[in-house]
C-alpha cells in the first residue's frame, strides 16, 4: 500500500512598503513600489508550481515603525482566515523597522500561524533549516530600528533649524496665508482671507472697547 504524501501548496502574499522618509531622503529607485513588485512577482514565479501568488499588499507612505498600516493589517486578516501561509518582502525593513514588533511577528506570530516568511535580499527564509541568515535577522532588525530613530532625529533637527530661520514647515496654512508656489517654506498673504481676519480682529477690538467703556460708566 502506497504511503500518502502530503504536498504543501504555498499561498503567497507579497508585501510592499515605501515610507515618506524613503522618498524625502532620495530613495534608491530599486526601493520604489513598481520595482519591489516586479522583483517579488518574478521571485514567486521562479519558485515553481507549489507557490501560488494570492495577493499583493502595498502600503505607500507608511513608516516602518508603525504596524497599524491598512494593507499590512489586511494581510494579517487574510492569514487568520487561511488565505495566506507565506509572506515575502524585498528586505526585512519593508516588513518593519521596530525591532521588537518585527521580531514578534517573525519569531512568534508567523510560526504560531504556520506562516513562512522570506526576505529576498537578506536571504532570510524561516522554513529553511541551517540558514545562517535566519540567525542574524534579529540583529538586522535592531539596525533597521536604529536607522529609523536616527533618521527621525535628523528630520526633527532639520525642521527645528528651519523654524528658527523663519521658514514654514507645517502642513495646512493659517487663515490669511498661502504657500509661495515657488517656495513651499515661505508664506504669502492671501488678501481675500486676510480681509476676513482683519474684520474679525477689528470687530473683536470694538467689542472689547465697548465692554471697557461700560465698566467705567458703572
Amino acid at each position: 500500500m502506497l504511503e500518502t504524501i502530503k504536498t504543501v501548496i504555498y499561498k503567497v502574499a507579497i508585501y510592499i512598503r515605501l515610507s515618506k522618509e524613503d522618498v524625502e531622503k532620495g530613495f534608491d529607485e530599486s526601493e520604489s513600489i513598481t520595482n519591489q513588485k516586479s522583483l517579488l512577482t518574478e521571485y514567486v514565479q521562479n519558485l515553481g508550481w507549489k507557490y501560488k501568488l494570492v495577493d499583493t499588499y502595498i502600503d505607500p507612505g507608511y513608516t516602518g515603525t508603525n504596524f497599524n498600516r491598512p494593507d499590512f493589517q489586511r494581510m494579517i486578516r487574510d492569514i487568520e482566515n487561511g488565505k495566506v501561509n507565506m509572506v515575502i518582502t524585498k528586505d526585512l525593513s519593508r516588513l518593519g523597522r521596530d525591532y521588537i514588533e518585527t521580531g514578534e511577528y517573525i519569531e512568534k506570530w508567523f510560526p504560531e500561524h504556520e506562516v513562512r516568511y522570506v526576505s529576498v535580499t537578506d536571504g532570510i527564509d524561516t522554513f529553511a533549516t541551517n540558514n545562517g541568515n535566519n540567525d542574524i535577522a534579529p540583529f538586522k532588525s535592531i539596525l533597521n530600528d536604529m536607522y529609523s530613530k536616527d533618521l527621525s532625529k535628523k528630520i526633527r533637527t532639520a525642521l527645528h533649524t528651519m523654524q528658527k530661520q523663519g521658514k514654514w514647515v507645517g502642513g495646512k496654512t493659517a487663515l490669511g496665508y498661502v504657500k509661495d508656489p515657488n517656495d513651499k517654506n515661505k508664506l504669502m498673504i492671501c488678501e481675500p482671507e486676510a480681509e476676513i481676519v482683519r474684520t474679525i480682529f477689528h470687530k473683536a477690538s470694538l467689542r472689547r472697547r465697548s465692554r471697557s467703556h461700560q465698566k467705567l460708566s458703572k
